[in-house]
């Protein structure tokens, strides 16, 4: 079952000149001892959301939200129109037809591969860029679209630009303001339904509300109150849009492991989205 609470605005700009120039490690905050043995510090070093365990823990949490599911690699052929103003949605995060990463993803996958079955709908995706139409490509479009999930070619063009998108500039970001694991996936969380454009509800945009109540362990914060007030303005955000309204992502699955302070998204996980429980041992 697919649930209707998915996917962000534009997503037109990636994170550069906003991220911080000093990356700190997974737990460092502003009271960390200076003589932590070294063994200490290389683990700490070690771990972040972009180690594969993670990342895949990383991958099933957000596909339990975006596809009732924790069953994320099955997602590559999912493709529908949510009724969300944002034209088809489709794939492992949600690539869509009216916010450019859909054409950017087909694009890549031409570049990769020419002459697959979807390089024929660049036009029209150029076309319906920015709105909801489905002006040339339906009706076979979404046939088209599972047919390519078969291929091995468009799977990694799928990978390829989740983590350019989507998740490298979420994980840099988390590792320049100081926060483990649960920090990066909260980053990660938002900017896959919020993209990083520069309307208020943006991943940048979010972060910058957070500062306003809160500082990063990267600048002598602490990263509870810091993680805290980064979903508070989260959820603002999510309140500002119907289709995202319902903000149960937040407060049954990420907020719980936070009062938990399990940072590090540590196994296993007990989590809520929109009512529905999911386990991860």
């Amino acid at each position: 079952m697919f649930t209707p609470h998915r996917k962000r605005l534009a997503v037109s700009t990636l994170l550069g000149a906003a991220l911080l120039a000093v990356p700190v490690t997974a737990h460092a905050t502003a009271a960390a001892p200076t003589a932590a043995p070294a063994s200490a510090q290389v683990s700490a070093a070690a771990v972040g959301l972009d180690d594969p365990v993670k990342k895949d823990i990383a991958m099933q949490i957000v596909s339990s939200a975006e596809n009732s599911s924790l069953n994320w690699k099955a997602q590559y052929k999912y493709i529908e129109d949510i009724d969300d103003g944002r034209g088809y949605t489709a794939g492992i995060i949600g690539f869509c037809s009216g916010t450019h990463d859909m054409l950017e993803l087909v694009e890549y996958y031409t570049q990769i591969k020419p002459g697959n079955v979807l390089a024929k709908y660049l036009p029209a995706l150029r076309k319906v860029d920015g709105s909801d139409s489905h002006a040339g490509l339906d009706p076979n479009f979404t046939k088209d679209w599972v047919k390519a999930a078969s291929d091995s070619a468009f799977k990694k063009a799928q990978d390829h630009e989740r983590d350019r998108v989507y998740f490298n500039p979420a994980v840099k970001q988390g590792k320049a303001d100081g926060v483990g694991v649960l920090g990066q996936f909260t980053y990660y969380d938002a900017i896959v339904m919020h993209g990083d454009g520069d309307d208020s509800t943006s991943f940048r945009n979010i972060r910058k509300r957070a500062l306003t109540k809160a500082k990063p362990p990267a600048q002598g914060g602490n990263e509870t109150t810091w993680l805290n007030a980064f979903l508070d303005a989260r959820v603002w955000a999510m309140k500002q849009e119907e289709a995202h309204s319902d903000t149960s992502r937040v407060d049954t699955a990420q907020r719980v492991w936070l009062k938990k302070g399990n940072l590090n998204l540590n196994t296993p996980l007990d989590w809520k989205v929109y009512g529905d429980p999911f386990h991860i041992g």
